[in-house]
């Protein structure tokens, strides 16, 4: 059994391995083991190139491993390798279930410590040049999951829907159509909406139309999970960048 046994939960950002902070880093660089999820590029696992790597993540609804065992792993680990790195997309603590895995280890004696990660709700949108606030645009923004753990629309998309707000919606394409339906219902067929498929990652996809014209969109691009959906006057702001560059880059041919 280990002396000190210890777990940290990494945010390993939303998928470019630059994105990664330099704490995540460095807590990598002391693992004696690393428990790493789907959404983890794997060049992430070469700062940690002493420790022991396990797959635990979820590819095509099929399951490495179901979450009471890896709480378990997380444990057994721990007690007998020392320092446990549990890294996971984005942000642990946006829908991450990071708090869970660290309750679990604190019942169980270990020392537990938590890096934030860059959560993907946040940065995909900026990596496309959409912001989630914008002064005149948006005043706040929603983050909400598309589907609960009883695999259902949450019901705070039906909330989102009525406000002004900007809507970012994780876990939803499998969900879209009653979100757009939603939407359209409270007479938003308008509002503009981007989905980004593995954003920030060299094979990202973007879609951009509105409530009544992005179902159509996704299906000409073939954009699937893992995706992130965007609802709101924001998205907006990518088209009037693209406009301002293109307008630049014709005076200077002008000239």
């Amino acid at each position: 059994m280990c002396k000190d046994p210890k777990l940290t939960v990494i945010g390993a950002g939303p998928g470019d391995v630059d994105l990664i902070t330099v704490k995540g880093v460095k807590a990598l660089a002391s693992a004696s083991v690393v428990l790493y999820d789907a959404l983890v590029d794997d060049g992430l696992l070469a700062y940690a190139p002493n420790a022991e790597h396990i797959f635990v993540g979820k590819r095509k609804g099929c399951y490495a491993y179901e979450q009471v065992q890896i709480n378990d792993l997380i444990v057994s680990r721990a007690l007998s390798h020392g320092h446990v790195v549990r890294l996971k997309g984005g942000d642990p603590f946006v829908f991450g279930r990071g708090a869970e895995e660290m309750e679990y280890a604190a019942a169980h004696g270990l020392e537990v410590a938590m890096v934030p990660g860059v959560s993907s709700s946040v940065s995909v949108p900026a990596f496309q040049h959409i912001p989630v606030t914008k002064r005149g645009s948006a005043e706040s923004f929603w983050v909400i999951t598309g589907t609960t753990k009883e695999h259902k629309l949450s019901n705070d998309v039906h909330l989102a829907a009525k406000s002004n707000a900007t809507v970012v919606i994780l876990m939803g394409m499998g969900k879209l159509g009653a979100i757009v339906s939603l939407f359209a219902k409270e007479g938003k067929s308008d509002t503009p909406i981007a989905i980004i498929q593995n954003g920030t990652r060299e094979n990202e996809k973007v879609g951009v139309g509105t409530i009544s014209t992005i179902e159509k969109i996704v299906e000409e691009n073939e954009l699937k999970n893992p995706a992130i959906i965007i609802i709101g006057e924001v998205v907006k702001h990518r088209e009037r960048l693209l406009e301002l560059q293109k307008t630049h880059l014709e005076k200077q041919m002008v000239r």
